[in-house]
């Protein structure tokens, strides 16, 4: 049976935290992924992802960052399972939040609205070789922006600026982006350059 069990787990050390560093972003179109154990688009026998090719005529080989506060951003994966049809896929969702309103961002917004994307969520997790994890949603079928607000609050304390919810169903589940040497996706196998402004 191609489902069969490989190990358990123990309990682990009580040294994580939970939220996000940074989120980036690619069209979906302009990335060819590869994952450790299958193609482009296939499912990682391993889970990590340890090739990353960005090329597009328009925005270049980018991907683009953006810095969240503490606190205000998270991906949230569920595994959605039915008994009586055999199936089983995973629903995946990022939320950030950004603080301010500006034309800037209000033009951007618009055109990630617009795109199927692939989104990278920089975890404050650290792993065993002292590097933040990176997770990879979107990969087989891109997430998109479906649900959103731009607010400004009423109170002087209360947040005024765009909450973004970013969502997909995909047929396997969020991959690890393998370990970067000093910078996130500073990989010799990726070919992108990372842009944030």
């Amino acid at each position: 049976m191609a489902c069969e069990l490989t190990k358990g787990r123990q309990l682990d050390c009580r040294d994580t935290v939970g939220g996000v560093k940074a989120v980036y972003f690619v069209q979906h179109a302009d990335a060819s992924i590869n994952e450790a154990g299958g193609g482009a688009g296939e499912e990682p026998a391993s889970g990590t992802i340890s090739d990353i090719d960005i090329t597009n005529s328009g925005s270049g080989d980018k991907l683009f960052k953006y810095e969240v506060t503490r606190g205000t951003a998270s991906f949230t994966e569920t595994i959605t399972g039915s008994t009586e049809n055999g199936t089983v896929f995973f629903d995946q969702s990022v939320n950030i939040k950004l603080h301010k309103l500006s034309i800037a961002d209000r033009n951007e917004i618009k055109l990630l609205s617009q795109n199927r994307l692939i989104v990278f969520v920089e975890l404050n997790q650290i792993n065993s070789a002292g590097k933040r994890v990176i997770v990879a949603l979107g990969v087989e079928n891109g997430l998109q922006l479906n649900t959103g607000t731009n607010v400004s609050g009423a109170a002087l304390g209360d947040m005024a600026g765009s909450d973004l919810t970013f969502s997909g169903q995909e047929s396997f589940p969020a991959s690890i982006v393998a370990d970067y040497s000093n910078s996130p996706f500073d990989n010799t196998a990726f070919t992108l350059t990372v842009h944030n402004s």
